[in-house]
């Protein structure tokens, strides 16, 4: 426990070495070849490895299997697989144009070979598909500069020549499919040294690097913004995943080509230099792509010579040193990058969770890397990597999926990277390392380093016999629980995202995630929420669209507002997306964002403002988690929201909920009178995401509403969450239907189809301002075997002197717990309801059958109840709660507590400590 203790000292502290420091590490790659994935003693132990371990005999022999089909074909017919590239065969063109994200023409000089066909689009959508490999027309290059490619509307999709525009991204992926196998038999020559191998991955390699060379790097004849994108088989540096492929097969096959294409080794080296520099002068230096960009120039770097081999100065050392220490305006150094993305309080990457683990996954790559090829430890030189790391988990919900905001698909957490630093701990003899992030893997992935059955899952891939080898655990280091690496609040301003959970319970615990749009990948959503229930993510976020973030359901719908659980004003409310700069302020929160591994309290909540730009509203949204059991609870919103200048005409609270019903009545159970409207729409110059939301229903009306959204389980223990709210003068609520759940659509083991299934809306839309009038809702998630324990929810009068915005709330309980709730924007200003006095931003007193059980004051100096009150000089958060016959309290300024007219002087205290 002691080393376990030390690293996460290590991991958390606050003080992190400057990223801006240089890399400096002595030259371990070999002069000779391969040194990429292996060196020269590989061979042996490769064979040896083989000989010794089932599935790396496996392993070979598919690999073997696979690759002797075109062996076979090609020494038959010596050029039936290069034939097959997608290449300028006839018109050598040179130059390539495009228009924007469209491939247009190619022309130019004719080059003195066939050059590299680009792809067609920068997205995935294509009317036309590839062939088969087998059906690919040799030699395919027109007069018009068609391909004979698929076309996906007809049935038997017959082949058709078709403008490349067509085609989508598939020409790339041919010639990525090509020079797959052509890798793959570079690899077979190397271990076995039968010469067929090398032909054929020797005819394709010099066909299509020799069409790179001879190539320009694509003009955009928009001038825009594309042009510092583009690669060279690709619209986005990015995406040359080609070089994946061709990067081992040259390290494989260095030897054969010196000795047989000796005169073409300048060509090779000049087509791949060519190639790192576009990389380096295109692209995006702020977010994932940098780290994509270096992982290119870096592999390219480490299979070319010495800089004193080539005549600009321009080798191995050149395109390393460039990766790991200099920045350009378009690709910025490992550390720079560090040091600009990473929170070094929190290890928060700046962008979405999902962006975020790509951004991890490539770090920990590199120090995979690092290790095997440069004996170099950067986990070391870089130590806020393994305080990235160890913050993962904090992006999970209960069930152990990721939050969705921002452009994300939510999905299990990815335990590559958590591996990673396993291997980096076990190669640099890093014990504390190790044991840390051991136990983590195992409490996340339990059957990682287990040899279940004798089999082992692994890729039919090279790497397989280098860097995905089986991990070894040490079989002494136990599984850690899920609760030592979540904490009970968790704030990352980096990302403008805050978390309150009440434990780690998939079935039973509540998460709120919290969200506004600082950093990449993210969405124009003000204040936006996400609610989890019963083991779903019940309330969330819709996700990316149908094409990503180049469609047009993306741009007009699933990056705006109205698809987002948050209040758009006046119908207008946006701002940038993907790069935003849009934070909320967090104004006050209990517990303190921490480490993980903190103890759950009874109570979480958080207040945060937001200016939503377009219509200049100023916004706050106080929202807690109330636990009333051990398997119970529910969640309190209130959002304000108000236009600094006046002149509101309208304020929309959206919220979305999985399932398949909703049904909205007054919280008296009356029939509220639901009628078709048209309103929420485009028309009167709102955002175009209000034309998507459809099949609308409403009514005006000032009566507490209770709203049922219901998800129909396969096992019949429908899941339901519940919705109280206050009701308003000047109030219109609509149940509606919005675009599918997008995020989710992809998410194994969902109770219904959720490609298929709308999404149910419900909106409440306030006239006028929505500050003294604001949203105020209760939720709580139930189900047919475990019904809500909410009996009734209401709203009583607030009485207070100034004309601020007050609230009230009673939640009554079936277990004869009654929780009163006081909510102010003046929290210096004192304000009553009943029995209950406050001068806070939020107070709560819950009494169970005529017993004092529990009272919280945030960002407050008083809390008055019959038989207890609660003072601070200072606004302060203060818990006070009766557990197992004993009063403890939580204080984070000295308080007086008065007890049944007993009065206790207190201390500041961030745990539980009892009252005496």
């Amino acid at each position: 426990m002691k080393a376990l203790s030390l690293l996460i000292c290590l991991l958390f502290s606050g003080i992190l070495q400057a990223q801006e420091v240089k890399i400096a590490f002595q030259q371990q790659l070999p002069d000779s070849h391969p040194r990429y994935l292996t060196d020269s003693d590989g061979k042996s132990e490769t064979l040896n490895l083989i000989e010794k371990e089932d599935w790396a005999k496996d392993v070979f022999e598919k690999l073997k299997r696979r690759t002797d089909l075109y062996a076979n074909l090609t020494d038959a017919q010596p050029d039936w697989l290069l034939s097959r590239l997608a290449m300028y065969w006839k018109s050598h063109a040179t130059d390539v144009y495009i228009k924007g994200e469209t491939f247009d023409h190619a022309g130019g000089e004719k080059a003195p070979a066939p050059t590299v066909r680009y792809t067609g689009t920068r997205g995935t959508f294509a009317t036309h598909g590839r062939p088969r490999l087998e059906d690919v027309v040799p030699y395919d290059d027109d007069a018009e500069g068609n391909v004979t490619f698929c076309n996906n509307a007809l049935p038997g999709r017959p082949m058709e020549s078709v403008h490349p525009s067509k085609t989508g991204r598939n020409i790339e992926s041919l010639n990525r499919e090509i020079m797959g196998i052509a890798r793959d038999a570079a690899f077979l020559y190397w271990l076995t040294g039968e010469e067929r191998y090398a032909k054929l991955a020797a005819g394709v390699f010099d066909t299509y690097m020799t069409g790179i060379y001879y190539r320009n790097v694509p003009i955009d004849l928009n001038h825009g913004h594309q042009q510092t994108l583009v690669g060279m088989s690709s619209f986005e540096v990015i995406h040359e995943d080609i070089l994946y492929d061709i990067v081992p097969l040259y390290d494989f096959l260095y030897d054969y080509l010196n000795a047989r294409h000796t005169d073409k080794m300048d060509i090779y080296a000049g087509a791949f230099k060519k190639w790192a520099d576009n990389i380096i002068a295109n692209g995006v230096p702020h977010n994932n792509w940098n780290l994509m960009q270096a992982r290119y120039v870096m592999n390219i770097g480490m299979i070319l010579e010495n800089n004193k081999q080539y005549a600009d100065g321009k080798g191995r050392e050149y395109y390393i040193d460039y990766v790991l220490n200099r920045s350009s305006i378009r690709q910025w150094s490992l550390t720079k990058l560090a040091d600009y993305g990473f929170d070094p309080q929190t290890g928060i990457w700046a962008e979405c969770p999902g962006y975020s683990n790509v951004v991890l996954n490539d770090y920990t790559s590199f120090a995979t890397l690092f290790d095997r090829n440069l004996n170099y430890n950067l986990v070391e030189a870089m130590p806020v990597l393994s305080k990235a790391v160890a913050a993962t988990p904090q992006y999970l919900f209960p069930n152990r999926m990721i939050c969705g905001f921002g452009d994300t698909h939510p999905g299990y957490l990815n335990t590559n990277p958590i591996s990673r630093m396993i291997r980096n701990a076990q190669h640099n003899g890093k014990k504390e390392q190790e044991e840390y992030f051991t136990a983590m893997l195992k409490c996340f992935h339990p059957d990682a380093g287990k040899n279940k059955d004798n089999k082992k899952s692994v890729p039919v891939s090279i790497s397989s016999f280098f860097d995905e080898k089986p991990l070894e655990l040490n079989p002494n280091i136990e599984a850690g629980k899920i609760e030592q690496y979540v904490s009970p609040l968790f704030y990352a301003p980096n990302v403008s995202w805050l978390v309150q959970r009440n434990g780690m319970n998939p079935r039973h615990s509540l998460m709120i995630s919290l969200n506004a749009s600082e950093g990449n990948h993210m969405h124009a959503n003000g204040i936006s929420m996400e609610l989890y229930g019963k083991g779903y993510v019940l309330a969330p976020d819709a996700g990316i669209g149908l094409y990503l973030y180049s469609g047009l359901d993306y741009l007009e719908y699933y990056s705006q507002f109205p698809s987002h659980n948050t209040v758009c004003v006046d119908g207008i409310s946006s701002y940038p997306v993907m790069k935003s700069n849009h934070s909320f302020n967090l104004k006050s929160s209990f517990p303190v964002s921490s480490e993980p591994g903190k103890a759950f309290t009874a109570v979480t909540y958080s207040d945060v403002s937001f200016r939503e730009p377009e219509s200049r509203a100023d916004q706050t949204r106080m929202m807690s988690i109330v636990t009333t059991g051990p398997e119970t609870g529910y969640y309190v919103d209130i959002f304000r929201s108000r236009k600094e200048r006046g002149g509101d005409k309208m304020h929309d609270y959206f919220y979305h909920n999985l399932g398949q019903t909703l049904t909205l009545t007054g919280t008296d159970g009356a029939d509220l009178n639901l009628q078709p409207t048209e309103e929420l729409a485009f028309a009167g110059a709102h955002l175009y995401a209000y034309s998507y939301i459809y099949d609308k229903k409403s009514a005006t009306t000032d009566k507490d509403i209770k709203a049922t959204f219901t998800i129909a389980m396969p096992d019949k223990d429908d899941i339901s969450m519940n919705l109280w709210m206050k009701g308003e003068t000047d109030r219109e609520i609509f149940t509606a239907l919005s675009p599918m759940t997008e995020g989710l659509s992809r998410t194994p083991g969902m109770p219904y189809n959720i490609k298929e299934q709308p999404t149910l809306t419900f909106v409440a839309r306030q006239q006028g301002e929505a500050w003294n009038r604001p949203f105020v809702a209760i939720y709580e998630p139930s189900s047919q075997k475990e019904p809500g324990c909410i009996s009734e929810v209401s709203f009583p009068e607030v009485k207070s002197k100034t004309t601020g915005s007050t609230v009230s709330v009673c939640v009554r309980q079936k277990d004869g717990r009654t929780d009163y709730i006081l909510s102010s924007d003046r929290p210096e200003e004192k304000c009553t309801s009943g029995n209950m006095s406050a001068q806070a931003t939020y107070a709560l007193w819950g009494n169970k059958q005529g017993n004092d059980c529990i009272l919280f004051l945030g960002n407050g100096t008083l809390l008055s109840t019959p038989n207890i009150t609660i003072k601070t000089a200072t606004p302060a958060n203060i818990l006070l709660e009766y557990k197992d016959r004993i009063w403890h309290y939580t204080a984070s300024a000295n308080c007086t507590i008065i007890l049944n007219k007993k009065a206790y002087k207190l201390k500041a205290s961030s745990e539980a400590i009892e009252l005496k």
